[in-house]
């Protein structure tokens, strides 16, 4: 089963879209959305199974030229 991860991104300031642009060439996400408040971009997106949650963000999003900061809340059920 793989693994549903919302990752909040803190972008460095003018970076937004292009770290938005940056995911979607990746095609990792299954939704991606711009926000208010303390973050910048919203990424939903699926761990593929047996994979490490963590090493998965930090080689397919952490990584990304002008992320700041990530936020990162693991699901268990969908009701």
């Amino acid at each position: 089963m793989t693994t549903c991860v919302f990752i909040q991104i803190r972008c460095k300031p003018g970076m937004t879209y292009k770290v938005a642009d940056a995911i979607v060439l990746r095609e990792i996400h299954s939704e991606l959305h711009s926000t208010s408040g303390a973050f910048d971009l919203l990424l939903k997106l699926y761990v593929p199974e047996g994979e490490d949650v963590g090493v998965f963000i930090n080689d397919n999003v952490a990584n990304i030229p002008g992320i700041e900061r990530t936020l990162t809340t693991l699901t268990f059920k969908a009701f």
